[in-house]
């Protein structure tokens, strides 16, 4: 099985978002589909991809605002993955409004997701762990046999996620870290929703915040 990891750097806030294509069944999924998503719809129908997941790290605005768009370009509704605790969110556009940006969703998650729980596209399993802080419901999902981390909003390169937004908590977001990040291995790559790749090592190492 060859996964590859395709990112888009995608809308006004320069979002990460991620598409993983199984190459032999021609599957996908999208991880944090943001504004202009229409890229990712694109390369997929001029690769002939299906995409049959999307999986959102948590609610925010720009982390959800392509979903609408790709679940609309298929025909077969595609599993919409969320934690629980950020569908009000989610219900609440994302909190767009507070920043003062016109959206709307329509699509409704149809899958909530828990810490431990394992999502399949095709044969790849990506494991769900529940690291609240930047937001109360915000997930990761991990690629432990590629030692890969898609880490949403929760740390960054030297750098970890906002906690002065409604549902944020400092201290819940360091221990999510140490508890679910930093326990992996130190060359797991971590593929944030904003910025360059890291690694658990470095940001162990160089990360002023932790």
């Amino acid at each position: 099985m060859t996964l590859t990891i395709i990112p888009f750097v995608l809308g006004p806030i320069e979002n990460n978002s991620f598409l993983l294509v199984e190459e032999e069944s021609r599957t996908a999924c999208v991880i944090d589909p943001s504004f202009d998503s229409g890229k990712i719809v694109n390369y997929c129908r001029e690769k002939q991809i299906m995409i049959t997941h999307i999986l959102c790290t948590h609610a925010h605005f720009d982390h959800i605002a392509g979903v609408d768009e790709i679940a609309a370009s298929l025909t077969q509704p595609p599993m919409i993955t969320l934690h629980s605790l950020d569908f009000a969110l989610w219900k609440n556009n994302g909190a767009a409004r507070t920043f003062g940006i016109p959206f709307e969703i329509k699509t409704t998650p149809n899958q909530f997701v828990e810490q431990g729980q394992f999502i399949q596209f095709g044969k790849t399993q990506l494991e769900v762990r529940f690291t609240p802080g930047h937001t109360k419901g915000h997930v990761v999902y991990t690629l432990q046999d590629l030692n890969v981390v898609f880490s949403g909003d929760l740390i960054f390169r030297q750098s970890v996620g906002r906690t002065d937004l409604e549902g944020g908590n400092q201290l819940l977001l360091i221990r999510s870290i140490k508890d679910q990040v930093f326990s992996l291995p130190a060359n797991t790559r971590l593929l944030s929703g904003h910025g360059p790749e890291t690694t658990v090592g470095f940001e162990q190492k160089y990360n002023p915040f932790i």
